[in-house]
């Protein structure tokens, strides 16, 4: 720009009224309203400072609401700071009452029993019988996640079936049986089978006149003016046919119940917020408090603060038969676990002792919390939008049952392929298992196990073939095992999408989505859902790098938006069920990495996630007599209450 155009410049500004000032200052007059171009340092600062502050706390909002929290800190409700007696917190007048949605009320069970039996045994020729404890658990899975289940193994589907397959044992080693002898015995009784000469005639055990004596005094016994007709059964006294050493196989099955959980009610659920979950436990028998604790969520160092505060009002440490737990849980920053807020001490309806959590993370003496009506229904509180999934609420419920984290691990392994583990429960959903042996002997195997989600119920019997192979499968004989997986890639990855139809997040258009969505982090390797042979693997349209497979009966599996397809998988190459065929990417149409998953039945593509899939395994024609006399066996033992030769009393 030469002289004349910068002159130029110069006036035109001028004229607009623009013109040299100088720069901004903050010396602007004290106390006064800054004047042309000073600034108020003050007031700028203040003005930083609210934008800032506003920011954070709109933030912080935010975080609260999307982890279904009403706030950072442990309400005053934990605290049971007391309210004045004349103020209605449940009236629709009332001034002081938050207005919140009541939470599912479910009842719930959780209850361990030894059970002892006689067992027939047959080992080289020689049957042994003997009393065998057998544990049965019944329980409602948990609702809620507490640091019980805070350091499972991560969900891998894959991973999971790797470290759980079918167990080999030898062929002579020492198994459980289930073979259930129709009488008590004490001790150990060895029968040895031999032939019998056929001139041989065994003495008479009971002599005439014996048995027509017998008969004389139970039709006396039996005979009763009002009602003669009993004169037709004389038979009926059990006790007496018994002394004549006639009855022996109906003998019964001695056991014994050990309830050694607590068992949950709540209070009414609008004096809770809708985040926090409150057990009532009452104790069956003289527990340790720790033990008690430790079971409903409480840390090591949780457990021993709770002690400390509370030393000097409750010293025992032993709850006695009759007491009872009152526990608050709510949720804790950063994680999805509850916490204990407060739990209190009732020695049957008088309150004891109360401990609370207090903000700086602190248990201390606490007032007694708001009364309750404590009834003999068991009963829990739901807060559906903390439900944990299938997965961890296994592993949850197992060990409040100090179940060892073995048997837990292989429990969801046994149902990894027919169920999606990383769906949430309902409430009322439930687990039913039969252990060999007895918590105190240890060494338990796991015989049976039974999984109630909604209204579907599925059974798995613990069985061993000839060549010393166990393994589980349902009453049909068939293993849990599917030959396709439903969520071929490491570690399960995150479903963002659903089969079936959906807006296109990519064109816009109303189409089908024929397959679900699995998100996971690029690079994270895909597995083969089955047996097969890879028919195409290549760049495939939208779908970017891509791989299909075809399995057998007409099934073939297909994935898409890949980052790179494994080393050596061509088409007409064979693959096994968890190999790597590839990793997770974001090529073709996509808007994130993610494996695009699909299952087709004759060419036509099905929900993956839904789809009745064939099992990959079931026994053997000759094993099925063997098979059904052991699911029988172990129905017996299920359902002891209902059998007349089974005696079950009170530990």
């Amino acid at each position: 720009m030469n002289a004349a155009q910068r002159s130029r410049h110069v006036a035109l500004l001028k004229a607009t009224g623009f013109e040299d000032s100088p720069a901004l200052t903050v010396k602007s007059s004290e106390g006064a309203l800054p004047q042309g171009r000073e600034l108020n340092f003050a007031w700028l600062t203040g003005t930083v400072l609210t934008g800032v502050t506003s920011f954070l706390l709109m933030a912080a909002a935010l975080q609260v609401s999307f982890k279904g929290q009403d706030t950072f800190s442990t309400p005053y409700e934990a605290l049971a700071i007391q309210r004045p007696a004349h103020v209605s917190t449940t009236s629709a007048d009332s001034l002081v009452a938050k207005t919140r949605r009541a939470k599912p009320v479910t009842q719930t069970h959780s209850d361990r029993q030894v059970i002892v039996a006689s067992i027939r045994e047959e080992i080289d020729g020689v049957a042994r019988i003997r009393n065998q404890p057998f544990t049965r658990i019944e329980s409602t899975l948990a609702t809620a996640a507490t640091a019980l289940s805070d350091n499972i193994p991560e969900y891998d589907p894959v991973a999971l079936l790797a470290r759980n397959e079918p167990l080999r044992t030898n062929a002579a080693a020492d198994l459980v049986s289930t073979d259930i002898y129709g009488a008590d015995v004490e001790g150990e009784v060895t029968v040895r089978t031999a032939s019998l000469p056929l001139d041989l005639n065994p003495p008479r055990a009971i002599s005439d006149m014996s048995a027509a004596q017998f008969v004389r005094m139970s039709v006396e016994g039996a005979y009763t003016e009002a009602d003669p007709t009993l004169l037709a059964y004389a038979g009926f006294n059990v006790g007496s046919l018994r002394e004549l050493a006639t009855s022996a196989a109906s003998g019964p099955i001695v056991g014994f119940a050990e309830n050694v959980t607590l068992l949950p009610k709540t209070r009414s659920s609008e004096d809770v917020s809708q985040s926090r979950t409150e057990r009532v436990l009452t104790i069956r028998e003289d527990t340790p408090l720790t033990d008690a604790l430790i079971r409903n969520g409480f840390t090591p160092q949780m457990v021993a603060a709770v002690t400390r505060a509370m030393g000097n009002v409750y010293p025992a440490t032993v709850l006695p038969q009759g007491y009872r737990l009152r526990i608050l849980l709510g949720p804790t920053r950063g994680s999805n676990t509850l916490i204990p807020y407060r739990v209190s001490i009732y020695s049957g309806t008088s309150h004891r002792v109360t401990v609370a959590l207090t903000d700086r993370g602190q248990y201390v003496l606490a007032l007694e919390p708001p009364a309750i009506a404590f009834t003999e229904e068991d009963t829990e509180e739901v807060n559906l939008a903390n439900l944990p999934s299938i997965y961890r609420s296994l592993w949850e419920t197992g060990r409040k049952h100090d179940l060892p984290d073995a048997v837990i691990d292989r429990i969801a392994a046994m149902y990894a392929y027919d169920l999606d583990l990383t769906r949430r429960i309902a409430p009322g959903d439930s687990i039913d298992m039969l252990l060999s042996g007895s918590p105190e002997t240890g060494d338990q195997e796991l015989l049976y196990v039974s999984l109630k989600l909604g209204n579907t119920v599925r059974e798995l019997f613990r069985f061993r073939t000839d060549d010393g192979v166990i393994d589980f499968y349902n009453p049909d004989g068939e293993t849990g095992k599917q030959f396709l997986l439903r969520r071929p890639l490491e570690g399960g990855g995150t479903l963002r999408s659903r089969y079936g139809y959906r807006r296109h997040p990519v064109f816009g258009d109303y189409r089908l989505h024929t397959g679900v969505d699995l998100s996971a982090r690029t690079g994270t390797p895909i597995y083969a859902g089955g047996d097969g042979v890879v028919e195409r693997a290549q760049w495939f349209s939208g779908y970017g790098r891509y791989v299909e497979i075809r399995h057998a009966n007409g099934y073939n599996t297909a994935y898409g938006h890949m980052s790179a397809i494994a080393d050596g998988i061509t088409p007409g190459t064979r693959v096994s069920q968890g190999q790597v065929i590839g990793y997770v990417g974001s090529t073709g149409v996509s808007t994130g990495p993610h494996l695009h998953y699909e299952i087709k039945i004759n060419g036509h593509t099905v929900d993956p996630l839904a789809v009745k899939l064939p099992r990959a395994n079931s026994l053997p024609p000759q094993y099925r007599t063997s098979f059904d006399n052991t699911v029988a066996q172990i129905r017996a033992l299920m359902v002891h209450e209902a059998t007349p030769n089974v005696t079950v009393a009170s530990n």
